[in-house]
């Protein structure tokens, strides 16, 4: 699978603006994996389940995920921070 596009949402931006620097700086370097390679092992993609199984997850690292939504060769991301963010889906 290719991703054409990636678009970044209102909450997104939100959240992006609230993480530390450190953590923004892995985030790009895990959007550009996910860019070049939307299964690239140290991403860890996997389906949500429950009230989110429409959303997918990626790792920045052992503290952040990225909340996206695939849909054909566009994927939307929703969210980024800690676990907490499942919760405010």
């Amino acid at each position: 699978m290719k991703i054409r596009q990636i678009n970044f949402l209102p909450k997104f931006h939100k959240n992006w603006d609230a993480l530390p620097k450190e953590a923004q700086i892995k985030a790009r370097k895990t959007i550009e994996f996910f860019r070049a390679d939307p299964f690239h092992p140290s991403l860890r993609l996997h389906p949500l389940r429950g009230n989110l199984r429409k959303y997918w997850s990626i790792s920045v690292d052992r503290k952040c995920r990225i909340i996206l939504r695939i849909e054909g060769d566009i994927a939307n991301f929703y969210s980024i921070g800690s676990h907490a963010i499942y919760e405010k889906m």
